[in-house]
Parts: C-alpha cells; sequence; structure tokens
C-alpha cells in the first residue's frame, strides 16, 4: 500500500488510542460520582445544572446459552447466521 494508507492506519490507531484514555476519564469521572452518592445515601441528586440518578435496574434477558444446552434442536431451527466485515488495525 502508499503513503496515504499508512498515515490514514495511523490516525485511526491514534484516535483509538485517544478514545480509550477518554473512556478511562469517563469510568473515573463516574466512579467518583457514584462514590459520592454512595457515601451520602442518595439515588438523587439535584444540582443547579444537573439531575443524577443512580438507581439499581431490573431486567429480564433471553439465556440463549442455558436454551442452546437444554433445547439444541429448537435453538437450531431459530437461530440466524449473519455475515458482516470486520477490520482489524494490529
Amino acid at each position: 500500500m502508499n503513503e496515504t494508507f499508512n498515515t490514514t492506519v495511523q490516525e485511526l490507531k491514534e484516535i483509538k488510542n485517544f478514545i480509550a484514555e477518554l473512556e478511562a476519564q469517563k469510568a473515573a469521572l463516574e466512579d467518583t460520582i457514584k462514590q459520592q452518592m454512595r457515601e451520602v445515601g442518595k439515588t438523587e441528586v439535584y444540582t443547579d445544572l444537573f439531575k443524577v440518578t443512580y438507581k439499581p435496574v431490573t431486567s429480564t434477558r433471553f439465556d440463549s446459552k442455558t436454551f442452546k444446552a437444554e433445547h439444541a434442536d429448537l435453538y437450531t431451527t431459530y437461530s440466524k447466521t449473519s455475515t458482516y466485515n470486520r477490520l482489524t488495525v494490529a
């Protein structure tokens, strides 16, 4: 490939690294907010600018692993296979 391709791939890697750094900062800030809310025993906090909630959420999800183990024939019947292209830069 040419130099432009290499430059583009390098830029992509730099942006991915930057995003990873931002995600780490985001997680740290979220952890700080959660800890502060736990310390004051609140699940909702109102400020001049924001409403912040930190509450348990319950959801029900389909356990496909157990279903497949217990009903392999039905799992095969109702499973769909999809194909897509994955871009990997190592």
